[in-house]
């Protein structure tokens, strides 16, 4: 899961596909976040994003962030990110076009819906995370039915 920081939306993406992989006995699977950028690295995540999460009992106040590495893109099958602009950063760090096709926009796993990118909530008001925790929900749903199911 990447997003800018790394204390938004990434880890709230990590925090709910856990859950879901828990809650489905897929528990081998390993999910990890990261930012295409440096700024937040070993903080927490964002309190509106812990808060959110929690309210949906899911807890990632333990969470630090981390910037993305290159051995991401060869540990990891899939690299899901957040917006346009992360994506071409994450695409910037492939050596080939193996790893290339690991990333993926997270959006582009929504069915019914047309959004093509999880909007950053870090400027505005509560409710702008409740509604990123339900486009990922959403998202990671159908992404689990697609590739692990």
């Amino acid at each position: 899961m990447v997003c800018l920081g790394n204390i938004c939306r990434s880890p709230l993406a990590q925090g709910i596909l856990e859950d879901k992989i828990n809650k489905k006995d897929l528990s081998f699977i390993e999910v990890d976040s990261a930012g295409t950028s440096s700024n937040h690295v070993s903080e927490h995540p964002d309190r509106r994003s812990i808060e959110v999460a929690q309210q949906n009992h899911i807890d990632i106040s333990k969470q630090k962030a981390r910037q993305i590495q290159i051995d991401d893109l060869r540990e990891f099958n899939h690299i899901l990110v957040m917006d346009q602009s992360n994506y071409k950063n994450v695409l910037q760090l492939c050596t080939d076009q193996q790893q290339k096709e690991k990333v993926s926009l997270i959006c582009s796993y929504l069915k019914t819906e047309t959004p093509t990118e999880v909007p950053d909530p870090y400027f505005g008001q509560k409710d702008g995370f409740k509604h990123v925790f339900d486009l990922l929900n959403k998202a990671l749903d159908e992404f689990i039915a697609k590739e692990l199911l």
